[in-house]
Protein backbone atom coordinates (compact mmCIF):
# COMPACT_ATOMS: atom_id res chain seq x y z
CA UNK A 1 0.00 0.00 0.00
CA UNK A 2 1.63 3.53 -1.24
CA UNK A 3 2.13 5.81 1.77
CA UNK A 4 1.17 9.18 0.99
CA UNK A 5 2.38 11.14 4.03
CA UNK A 6 4.78 13.48 3.63
CA UNK A 7 7.77 14.22 5.62
CA UNK A 8 8.55 18.23 6.23
CA UNK A 9 12.52 18.46 6.85
CA UNK A 10 13.00 21.77 8.79
CA UNK A 11 16.22 22.71 10.06
CA UNK A 12 16.10 25.54 12.19
CA UNK A 13 18.16 28.03 14.58
CA UNK A 14 17.49 31.69 15.11
CA UNK A 15 14.03 32.22 13.57
CA UNK A 16 11.96 33.12 15.82
CA UNK A 17 10.88 36.15 13.66
CA UNK A 18 9.96 33.90 11.00
CA UNK A 19 8.58 30.71 12.38
CA UNK A 20 4.78 31.33 12.99
CA UNK A 21 4.46 32.55 8.95
CA UNK A 22 6.20 29.67 8.09
CA UNK A 23 4.29 27.39 10.76
CA UNK A 24 1.21 28.33 9.73
CA UNK A 25 1.88 28.25 6.12
CA UNK A 26 2.08 24.31 6.52
CA UNK A 27 -0.86 23.75 9.22
CA UNK A 28 -3.22 25.62 6.17
CA UNK A 29 -2.21 23.53 3.79
CA UNK A 30 -5.00 21.76 1.20
CA UNK A 31 -2.91 18.66 1.54
CA UNK A 32 -3.10 17.24 5.17
CA UNK A 33 -1.46 14.32 5.34
CA UNK A 34 1.87 15.22 6.13
CA UNK A 35 4.41 15.22 9.42
CA UNK A 36 6.74 17.94 10.27
CA UNK A 37 10.51 16.73 11.75
CA UNK A 38 11.65 20.43 12.74
CA UNK A 39 15.20 20.38 14.25
CA UNK A 40 16.56 22.68 16.48
CA UNK A 41 19.86 23.49 15.73
CA UNK A 42 21.80 25.19 18.89
CA UNK A 43 19.05 28.50 18.47
CA UNK A 44 19.96 30.98 21.64
CA UNK A 45 16.27 33.09 20.97
CA UNK A 46 12.89 31.28 21.83
CA UNK A 47 12.72 29.42 18.57
CA UNK A 48 12.73 26.08 20.50
CA UNK A 49 9.88 27.66 22.55
CA UNK A 50 7.84 28.47 19.87
CA UNK A 51 7.99 25.25 17.63
CA UNK A 52 7.28 22.89 21.14
CA UNK A 53 4.20 25.24 21.54
CA UNK A 54 3.06 24.29 17.64
CA UNK A 55 3.88 20.69 18.26
CA UNK A 56 1.55 20.57 21.44
CA UNK A 57 -1.33 22.17 19.39
CA UNK A 58 -0.90 19.68 16.30
CA UNK A 59 0.92 16.27 16.85
CA UNK A 60 2.10 16.53 13.27
CA UNK A 61 4.84 18.76 13.72
CA UNK A 62 7.64 17.08 16.26
CA UNK A 63 10.56 18.47 17.28
CA UNK A 64 14.15 17.25 17.96
CA UNK A 65 17.69 18.48 19.08
CA UNK A 66 20.54 18.35 16.25
CA UNK A 67 22.59 15.18 17.05
CA UNK A 68 25.43 17.31 15.77
CA UNK A 69 26.02 20.71 14.91
CA UNK A 70 25.04 22.62 11.50
CA UNK A 71 22.36 22.26 8.64
CA UNK A 72 23.60 18.63 7.59
CA UNK A 73 23.36 16.97 10.72
CA UNK A 74 20.43 18.75 11.39
CA UNK A 75 18.47 17.26 8.35
CA UNK A 76 20.54 13.85 8.95
CA UNK A 77 18.70 13.76 12.86
CA UNK A 78 15.38 14.86 10.92
CA UNK A 79 15.23 12.59 8.18
CA UNK A 80 15.89 9.71 10.62
CA UNK A 81 13.05 10.25 12.35
CA UNK A 82 10.73 10.39 9.17
CA UNK A 83 8.11 8.02 7.94
CA UNK A 84 6.55 9.80 5.21
CA UNK A 85 6.61 7.92 1.49
CA UNK A 86 7.43 11.27 0.26
CA UNK A 87 10.10 13.62 1.34
CA UNK A 88 10.62 17.79 1.39
CA UNK A 89 12.73 20.35 2.58
CA UNK A 90 10.75 23.44 4.24
CA UNK A 91 13.20 26.51 5.39
CA UNK A 92 11.98 27.90 8.84
CA UNK A 93 11.48 31.26 7.16
CA UNK A 94 9.95 30.71 4.49
CA UNK A 95 6.43 30.36 3.52
CA UNK A 96 4.49 27.90 1.16
CA UNK A 97 1.63 29.07 -0.78
CA UNK A 98 -1.27 27.17 0.25
CA UNK A 99 -1.47 24.16 -2.19
CA UNK A 100 2.13 23.84 -2.57
CA UNK A 101 1.92 19.71 -1.17
CA UNK A 102 -0.95 19.06 -3.31
CA UNK A 103 0.45 19.57 -6.32
CA UNK A 104 3.89 18.51 -5.83
CA UNK A 105 2.40 15.27 -4.48
CA UNK A 106 0.01 14.78 -7.40
CA UNK A 107 2.69 15.50 -9.75
CA UNK A 108 4.64 12.48 -8.23
CA UNK A 109 1.89 10.38 -8.34
CA UNK A 110 1.30 11.44 -11.95
CA UNK A 111 4.96 10.74 -13.10
CA UNK A 112 6.09 8.37 -11.29
CA UNK A 113 9.19 7.51 -9.06
CA UNK A 114 12.24 8.47 -10.83
CA UNK A 115 11.27 11.95 -10.44
CA UNK A 116 11.76 15.45 -8.80
CA UNK A 117 8.68 17.66 -8.42
CA UNK A 118 9.86 21.41 -7.72
CA UNK A 119 7.63 24.99 -8.09
CA UNK A 120 8.23 28.27 -9.50
CA UNK A 121 9.60 30.48 -6.60
CA UNK A 122 9.10 34.07 -5.09
CA UNK A 123 11.86 36.27 -3.45
CA UNK A 124 10.22 39.06 -0.87
CA UNK A 125 11.79 40.87 1.56
CA UNK A 126 11.03 44.44 3.40
CA UNK A 127 13.82 45.93 1.85
CA UNK A 128 13.34 45.16 -1.30
CA UNK A 129 14.87 42.54 -3.78
CA UNK A 130 18.49 42.90 -5.04
CA UNK A 131 18.73 42.63 -9.13
CA UNK A 132 20.69 39.83 -8.98
CA UNK A 133 18.04 37.84 -6.61
CA UNK A 134 15.38 38.80 -9.27
CA UNK A 135 17.70 37.49 -12.23
CA UNK A 136 18.39 34.00 -10.16
CA UNK A 137 14.19 34.13 -9.74
CA UNK A 138 13.27 34.63 -12.91
CA UNK A 139 15.85 32.30 -14.28
CA UNK A 140 15.25 29.70 -12.14
CA UNK A 141 11.80 29.66 -12.57
CA UNK A 142 11.99 29.81 -16.66
CA UNK A 143 13.82 26.36 -16.12
CA UNK A 144 11.01 25.09 -13.96
CA UNK A 145 8.18 25.69 -16.07
CA UNK A 146 9.80 23.48 -18.95
CA UNK A 147 11.11 21.40 -16.06
CA UNK A 148 14.36 21.67 -18.15
CA UNK A 149 16.35 22.40 -14.88
CA UNK A 150 19.43 20.51 -15.36
CA UNK A 151 20.59 21.22 -18.78
CA UNK A 152 22.26 24.54 -16.67
CA UNK A 153 23.19 22.53 -13.42
CA UNK A 154 26.84 23.53 -13.40
CA UNK A 155 25.43 27.35 -13.77
CA UNK A 156 23.98 27.51 -9.95
CA UNK A 157 21.85 25.10 -8.23
CA UNK A 158 18.93 24.56 -10.15
CA UNK A 159 16.43 23.61 -7.98
CA UNK A 160 15.58 25.61 -4.89
CA UNK A 161 17.18 24.37 -1.53
CA UNK A 162 13.29 24.66 0.21
CA UNK A 163 10.57 23.60 -3.16
CA UNK A 164 11.58 20.18 -4.15
CA UNK A 165 9.62 16.45 -2.98
CA UNK A 166 10.41 12.90 -4.60
CA UNK A 167 9.80 9.41 -3.67
CA UNK A 168 11.66 8.42 -0.31
CA UNK A 169 13.07 5.13 -1.88
CA UNK A 170 14.21 7.90 -4.96
CA UNK A 171 15.84 10.08 -1.88
CA UNK A 172 17.52 6.99 -0.16
CA UNK A 173 18.78 6.02 -3.66
CA UNK A 174 20.65 9.02 -4.11
CA UNK A 175 22.23 9.27 -0.34
CA UNK A 176 19.68 11.63 0.92
CA UNK A 177 21.35 14.08 3.54
CA UNK A 178 24.31 11.61 3.67
CA UNK A 179 27.38 13.47 1.73
CA UNK A 180 29.17 15.88 4.14
CA UNK A 181 29.51 18.06 1.08
CA UNK A 182 28.95 21.56 1.34
CA UNK A 183 26.76 23.85 -0.10
CA UNK A 184 24.37 20.61 0.91
CA UNK A 185 21.35 21.63 -1.96
CA UNK A 186 23.85 22.01 -4.39
CA UNK A 187 25.27 18.89 -3.55
CA UNK A 188 21.48 16.66 -3.56
CA UNK A 189 21.11 18.41 -6.89
CA UNK A 190 24.11 17.20 -8.28
CA UNK A 191 22.90 13.52 -7.13
CA UNK A 192 19.18 13.68 -8.29
CA UNK A 193 20.66 14.69 -11.64
CA UNK A 194 23.71 11.86 -10.91
CA UNK A 195 20.82 9.65 -10.55
CA UNK A 196 18.72 10.71 -14.02
CA UNK A 197 15.58 11.39 -12.18
CA UNK A 198 13.63 13.98 -14.29
CA UNK A 199 12.07 17.62 -13.09
CA UNK A 200 8.02 17.54 -13.83
CA UNK A 201 8.19 20.97 -15.35
CA UNK A 202 5.32 23.23 -13.29
CA UNK A 203 4.08 27.04 -13.93
CA UNK A 204 2.77 27.34 -10.32
CA UNK A 205 4.72 29.48 -7.85
CA UNK A 206 4.60 27.39 -4.70
CA UNK A 207 7.00 28.72 -1.85
CA UNK A 208 7.75 32.51 -0.86
CA UNK A 209 11.75 33.00 -0.34
CA UNK A 210 12.57 35.35 2.16
CA UNK A 211 15.86 37.29 1.90
CA UNK A 212 17.24 39.05 4.97
CA UNK A 213 21.12 40.40 5.74
CA UNK A 214 21.59 37.32 8.15
CA UNK A 215 20.25 34.86 5.66
CA UNK A 216 22.20 31.25 6.38
CA UNK A 217 23.16 31.37 2.54
CA UNK A 218 24.39 35.13 2.62
CA UNK A 219 26.44 35.04 5.90
CA UNK A 220 27.92 31.32 6.25
CA UNK A 221 31.19 30.39 4.81
CA UNK A 222 29.82 27.68 2.95
CA UNK A 223 28.16 29.29 0.56
CA UNK A 224 30.92 31.04 -0.76
CA UNK A 225 31.56 31.03 -4.28
CA UNK A 226 34.53 28.64 -4.03
CA UNK A 227 32.50 25.87 -2.25
CA UNK A 228 30.03 25.94 -5.30
CA UNK A 229 32.94 25.89 -7.52
CA UNK A 230 34.69 22.49 -6.15
CA UNK A 231 31.30 21.15 -6.18
CA UNK A 232 30.88 21.83 -10.42
CA UNK A 233 34.45 20.39 -10.98
CA UNK A 234 33.60 17.62 -8.75
CA UNK A 235 30.44 16.13 -10.60
CA UNK A 236 31.91 17.18 -13.83
CA UNK A 237 34.69 15.49 -13.89
CA UNK A 238 32.50 12.44 -11.77
CA UNK A 239 29.94 12.49 -14.63
CA UNK A 240 30.61 14.35 -17.55
CA UNK A 241 34.00 14.49 -18.37
CA UNK A 242 35.45 12.03 -20.78
CA UNK A 243 39.32 11.48 -20.44
CA UNK A 244 39.80 10.58 -24.07
CA UNK A 245 38.68 14.59 -25.45
CA UNK A 246 40.91 17.71 -24.99
CA UNK A 247 39.98 19.33 -22.01
CA UNK A 248 39.69 23.71 -22.26
CA UNK A 249 38.92 26.30 -19.66
CA UNK A 250 38.03 29.28 -21.12
CA UNK A 251 38.63 32.27 -19.20
CA UNK A 252 40.80 33.78 -16.33
CA UNK A 253 39.21 35.81 -13.91
CA UNK A 254 38.95 34.13 -10.35
CA UNK A 255 36.28 31.01 -11.55
CA UNK A 256 39.02 30.38 -14.01
CA UNK A 257 41.94 30.15 -12.35
CA UNK A 258 39.71 28.56 -9.31
CA UNK A 259 39.00 25.40 -11.75
CA UNK A 260 42.38 25.65 -13.36
CA UNK A 261 44.13 25.47 -10.14
CA UNK A 262 41.48 22.16 -9.31
CA UNK A 263 42.66 20.37 -12.39
CA UNK A 264 46.34 20.74 -11.74
CA UNK A 265 45.91 19.34 -8.05
CA UNK A 266 44.19 16.43 -10.09
CA UNK A 267 47.09 16.28 -12.48
CA UNK A 268 44.66 16.63 -15.34
CA UNK A 269 46.03 18.33 -18.64
CA UNK A 270 44.16 21.51 -20.16
CA UNK A 271 44.14 24.29 -23.00
CA UNK A 272 43.22 27.45 -21.28
CA UNK A 273 41.67 29.96 -23.66
CA UNK A 274 41.45 33.39 -22.93
CA UNK A 275 40.40 36.55 -25.47
CA UNK A 276 41.97 39.13 -22.87
CA UNK A 277 44.57 40.71 -25.13
CA UNK A 278 46.56 41.57 -21.71
CA UNK A 279 46.68 37.47 -20.46
CA UNK A 280 47.27 36.28 -23.76
CA UNK A 281 50.73 33.98 -24.13
CA UNK A 282 51.04 34.78 -19.81
CA UNK A 283 51.42 32.25 -18.00
CA UNK A 284 49.30 31.49 -14.65
CA UNK A 285 50.39 28.50 -12.17
CA UNK A 286 52.61 27.49 -15.06
CA UNK A 287 50.16 27.63 -17.48
CA UNK A 288 50.16 29.47 -20.62
CA UNK A 289 47.09 31.09 -21.80
CA UNK A 290 46.11 31.35 -25.55
CA UNK A 291 43.83 32.76 -27.85
CA UNK A 292 40.11 31.13 -27.74
CA UNK A 293 40.45 30.95 -31.87
CA UNK A 294 42.90 27.62 -30.79
CA UNK A 295 39.79 26.18 -30.12
CA UNK A 296 39.19 25.51 -33.71
CA UNK A 297 42.00 23.08 -34.00
CA UNK A 298 41.44 21.16 -31.16
CA UNK A 299 39.84 17.69 -31.97
CA UNK A 300 36.70 17.06 -30.26
CA UNK A 301 37.26 19.14 -27.45
CA UNK A 302 35.32 19.70 -24.13
CA UNK A 303 35.04 22.81 -22.80
CA UNK A 304 34.70 24.41 -19.33
CA UNK A 305 33.66 28.14 -19.53
CA UNK A 306 34.19 30.63 -16.60
CA UNK A 307 33.11 33.74 -18.18
CA UNK A 308 30.88 35.27 -16.10
CA UNK A 309 29.40 38.51 -18.83
CA UNK A 310 26.41 37.70 -19.88
CA UNK A 311 26.74 39.47 -23.25
CA UNK A 312 30.00 37.46 -23.89
CA UNK A 313 28.26 34.36 -22.70
CA UNK A 314 25.56 34.97 -25.43
CA UNK A 315 28.41 35.48 -27.86
CA UNK A 316 30.56 32.25 -27.01
CA UNK A 317 27.17 29.99 -27.13
CA UNK A 318 26.86 31.67 -31.04
CA UNK A 319 30.51 30.52 -31.04
CA UNK A 320 30.18 26.66 -30.27
CA UNK A 321 27.34 26.57 -31.95
CA UNK A 322 29.01 27.76 -35.21
CA UNK A 323 31.46 25.41 -34.77
CA UNK A 324 28.77 22.94 -34.34
CA UNK A 325 29.27 21.93 -30.62
CA UNK A 326 26.42 21.19 -27.92
CA UNK A 327 25.39 22.41 -24.72
CA UNK A 328 26.20 19.70 -21.42
CA UNK A 329 27.98 17.71 -24.09
CA UNK A 330 30.62 19.63 -25.87
CA UNK A 331 30.20 22.48 -23.41
CA UNK A 332 29.41 23.71 -20.13
CA UNK A 333 28.91 26.90 -18.17
CA UNK A 334 30.41 27.19 -15.07
CA UNK A 335 29.19 30.70 -14.08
Amino acid sequence: MQNDKVSIIIPFKDTTDFLPECLDSIVNQTYIDWEVLAVNDHSTDTSLELLSSYSQRDKRIKVFQNNGNGIIPALQTAFAQSSGGFVTRMDSDDIMEPNRLEVMVNSLIKYGKGHVAVGKVKYFSNRGISNGYQRYEEWLNQLTSTGNNFEEIYKECVIPSPCWMVYRSDFEQSEGFEPKRYPEDYDLTFRFYEHGFKIIPCDQVLHLWRDYDTRTSRTHEHYAQNYFLDIKLHYFLKLDYDKNRPLVVWGAGFKGKKIAKGLKKQGLDFIWLCDNPKKIGKKIYAKELVHFEALQSLKNPQSIITVANENAQHEIRSYFSELGQLPMQDYFFFC
